[in-house]
């Protein structure tokens, strides 16, 4: 199988997300490089001043400054706007006197007043920065500072936030009193607070500043979770070749359920469009007329014994296999479960497939032998899993229990490998919260699955794909439409990687 020849590293590095604890050590390895705190802090107030500059004009602005280093950037950044014109106050957490180090050296350079922080100082004020805690916040919100973002929000005035909105965890995403930023300015890389809900709601538009931190910074963190992006997986991503043909591109099996028969007959779809050679569907044969009558290009195969299921499953036509939509919750889905994860071929596992083990997780745990994929919302996951924790953690714990991909579906969908790598997905609309968009994501995995793909990149491409397509439909869309825009998001892929390979080259040969 050929593949996409990208030069993908520099993105896939932009793609990681760090925890809090890991941009502390970022900032202490940028100071060890010879970087100097003084100056970070310098750097991520000013780009917090361009940006803020880059969208509106001169007006009242209230900067909302806190007793640590966020209060610090918020000192710069009145400090740069005032210096170009624009009317700052600054409204204070505790007393500048009491901050330390390089966040007191920013504050001294500010020679206007500092009021005492309340909601009264947002009066006459048309912009706020928020630059009291930023991610660095561990608890809710409270005080002067719950009140007077509060009434910040109630007053509808626009909000920039430094680092994260106040009351937004940045390791989680978790609101703890937060507000709504229309802007939030972080550095260096995102954070799961960034990415994940309710936190992304509540970050408004996101900019990743440079603010000096050497790129070698990110080697010494060794970073395990990303934002979903092709730079991640584009490289791996089937491409057909002049010399190929329907069996190189993988055989993909899904099994169809019976009397529901649309979900299966939607993943089939998905699992074509994203590029197997060959797709069929495994039916029982009452179901026969139904699968026959309606698909074209999927090959329907009837079973009447379990013997016969048996033997599809033991040939060697099959790339990788797909349970679950429409299968229903019983114990002939158990068992067909547990024969296809008997074969440790690439497999997916979703919807019903997933709730048939809610008496006995364990059984999942120990059937699964090779190359897997689970695909849970938050019902099915609660079922088989341990719901304690935010959404990254849990997902991460599942995956390392069960020694599977986890894909925990949802708006901020996270996508866990057993060995702690995981990635968070930032774009799917909220057009996929229809019925059967499930099932449609499960086939696009097949389908990538069975050309040869890993799990956890199969999983990742899958996921942004489902996302990329519902995009192209907007409002209105119907899972059904999903398997038949996929076309469109592969032409853009590959027409973007093969305009980027030409301008590499014309850059070399210059």
């Amino acid at each position: 199988m050929n593949r996409l020849n990208a030069e993908s590293e520099p993105s896939s590095r932009q793609t990681a997300v760090l925890t809090v604890r890991q941009m502390t050590e970022a900032d202490r390895l940028s100071v060890a490089a010879g970087v100097s705190s003084f100056e970070l802090m310098g750097n991520a107030g000013a780009a917090v001043a361009r940006e803020i500059g880059c969208r509106w004009t001169p007006r009242p602005l209230l900067v909302l400054c806190g007793p640590g280093n966020n209060g610090g950037d918020g000192f710069v950044v009145a400090h740069l706007l005032a210096e170009a014109g624009w009317p700052v106050r600054v409204a204070m957490l505790g007393s500048r006197f009491s901050l330390q180090a390089e966040a007191r050296q920013h504050a001294q350079r500010w020679v206007g007043e500092v009021e005492a922080l309340s909601p009264s100082v947002l009066e006459g004020a048309e912009l706020v920065v928020d630059a009291l805690f930023g991610a660095g916040l561990s608890r809710p919100l409270e005080g002067q500072a719950l009140d007077t973002l509060a009434a910040a929000g109630r007053g509808c005035v626009p909000i920039v936030a430094i680092d994260t909105p106040s009351g937004v965890m940045g390791d989680t995403g978790e609101a703890l009193g937060a507000v709504k930023a229309v802007l939030t300015v972080t550095f260096f890389r995102k954070k799961p607070g960034h990415l994940l809900l309710p936190g992304r709601d509540l970050c408004g538009e996101v900019i990743v500043a440079d603010i000096g931190t050497p790129t070698s910074v990110l080697d010494a963190l060794a970073p395990l979770a990303f934002e979903n992006h092709p730079a991640l997986w584009l490289a791996d991503l089937p491409r057909v070749h002049a010399d190929s043909n329907k069996h190189s591109r993988g055989h993909a099996l899904v099994f169809g359920g019976y009397p529901m028969t649309g979900a299966a007959r939607m993943a089939a779809r998905g699992a074509a469009r994203a590029g197997a050679g060959l797709t069929s569907i495994a039916v029982p044969e009452i179901a026969l007329p139904v699968y026959a009558a309606t698909l074209n290009s999927i090959m329907v195969h009837p079973w009447v014994t379990p013997e016969d299921f048996g033997h599809l499953l033991n040939g060697s036509r099959f790339s990788a296999w797909l349970v679950g939509p429409g299968a229903g919750v019983n114990k002939d889905t158990f068992g067909h479960v547990l024969a296809m994860l008997a074969t440790a071929r690439p497999t997916v596992i979703d919807a019903d497939a997933i709730t048939v083990f809610q008496d006995d997780p364990a059984a999942l745990d120990r059937a699964i032998q090779g190359p897997c994929v689970l695909t849970p919302d938050d019902g099915e996951f609660r079922r088989i899993f341990d719901p304690a924790g935010d959404k990254l953690s849990r997902t991460r714990a599942a995956a390392l229990r069960c020694s599977a991909v986890v894909v925990l579906k949802g708006s901020d969908t996270v996508i866990a490998a057993p060995d702690g790598r995981a990635i968070i997905n930032n774009n799917a609309p909220s057009a996929l919260a229809t019925a059967g968009s499930g099932a449609v994501l499960g086939g696009i995995i097949l389908g990538l699955l069975a050309q040869g793909m890993s799990a956890f990149t199969a999983a990742a491409a899958g996921v942004w794909l489902h996302g990329a397509a519902a995009a192209e439909c907007g409002p209105g869309l119907l899972a059904e439409d999903l398997p038949d825009l996929l076309p469109i998001v592969f032409r853009r892929l590959y027409s973007s990687v093969e305009a980027c390979q030409v301008r590499d080259s014309v850059l070399r040969n210059r």
